[in-house]
């Protein structure tokens, strides 16, 4: 076998921190693992674990990441084919995922303690508390889409944003619990509750941004040439090549992320990319939380519901340069329109997203496609 180059040898360093930190911390727990530990399993030096990762905390959210993204789903799921029926089967699969965020008794990390710190590492900083926060808002999103396309037929449009945080509110409380008071969560319960939610009436309006000055796209006429990266929300290629809207934005600003679908044309493509100005720790908790979610989701709603947004996550920042982006940080909010393979139109600072999806839907409008009525809800 020949030697490894460095990318090669970083990457397969990379693969040996992990897989000793899964260990040291399943055995442990996070509090009582140490960075020395983890390097003497993986026989490197402490300084190799500090170099492909800045602290254990960023170690311990790129572990449950990587265990989430990989979690098999259960065998032969079925997928509901109205609100309350896919929100039980979301309910159920979340719940088979207990062990591994803390309060199961197996887990396919081996142990139930892998994840019950995750949430005591949250509330340790603001730093991480914001992005997280962020995080949530975007979950409600994707779920609330996803519930708003299996709508029965004839029934009033309207966003179910509102709804989709009842139950993700639910869910995570279901979860915080299974560790807190082992055997008080009645699995049967939640999943019940979950189905009641599918009817509960939050008069969920979507209003226009409230903003003291909304930009406006700027024409454009520049080369669209993505990397091909993963859709977190499918877990397959992101379609960034599809005419659409492609919204660059930080930790603290992923809730703009909607203002791009409601305002983008129906049909077209509309992409959230997550950037943060600290990669190493932050994108493995974005990693963990969306994750947590469309795992889950993909098992309980038919691909038809699946929500129109992707999501793709960018470290290295080459899809914001890409899109004219070239610093990133975790207030960053800027968006493209991408039409026939070129940047048409973009905007900058808070109120992008809209002013970018506007611009789209505007170009729709004004080459004879209905207004899409139905996506401003």
């Amino acid at each position: 076998m020949g030697r490894l180059s460095r990318a090669e040898l970083q990457e397969h360093n990379r693969a040996r921190v992990l897989e000793a930190a899964r260990n040291e911390f399943a055995e442990r727990g996070f509090p009582g693992a140490t960075v020395d530990a983890i390097a003497e399993r993986a026989g490197l030096t402490r300084g190799a674990v500090y170099s492909n990762f800045p602290g254990k905390r960023a170690l311990y959210f790129a572990v449950l990441a990587d265990l989430a993204e990989r979690a098999p789903g259960p065998p032969h799921p079925e997928p509901g084919r109205t609100g309350p029926e896919a929100l039980g089967a979301l309910a159920r699969a979340w719940l088979a995922e207990l062990p591994l965020v803390g309060g199961g008794t197996g887990g396919r990390g081996g142990s139930p303690r892998l994840g019950r710190h995750l949430m005591a590492e949250v509330l340790a900083e603001e730093r991480v508390r914001l992005p997280f926060a962020q995080l949530m808002k975007l979950d409600a999103i994707l779920l609330g889409l996803a519930l708003e396309e299996l709508r029965p037929p004839g029934a009033p449009p309207g966003r179910l944003v509102r709804r989709a945080e009842a139950v993700l509110t639910t869910l995570h409380g279901a979860s915080q619990l299974a560790d807190a008071a082992p055997g008080f969560v009645d699995p049967f319960g939640v999943v019940r509750a979950c189905e009641r939610l599918a009817g509960l009436d939050r008069q969920d309006a979507w209003p226009p941004p409230h903003l003291p000055y909304i930009p406006r796209a700027r024409p454009a006429d520049e080369p669209w040439s993505p990397p091909v990266v993963l859709d977190a929300v499918r877990g397959g290629p992101a379609r960034l090549a599809d005419d659409g809207v492609v919204a660059v934005l930080g930790l603290h600003r992923l809730e703009a992320a909607e203002e791009a679908v409601r305002e983008a044309p129906s049909g077209a493509a509309v992409t959230a990319v997550l950037v943060t100005g600290e990669p190493a720790e932050l994108l493995p908790l974005a990693r963990l939380a969306v994750a947590g979610l469309c795992g889950s989701l993909r098992r309980a709603f038919p691909p038809s519901a699946w929500p129109r947004l992707q999501v793709v996550y960018d470290g290295s920042g080459a899809l914001a340069r890409a899109a004219g982006v070239p610093a990133v940080s975790d207030g960053t909010e800027a968006a493209v329109r991408v039409e026939a393979g070129r940047i048409v139109a973009r905007a900058d600072g808070r109120g992008a997203c809209h002013a970018a999806a506007a611009a789209a839907r505007n170009v729709s409008e004004s080459a004879g496609a209905p207004h899409p009525g139905e996506n401003r809800r």
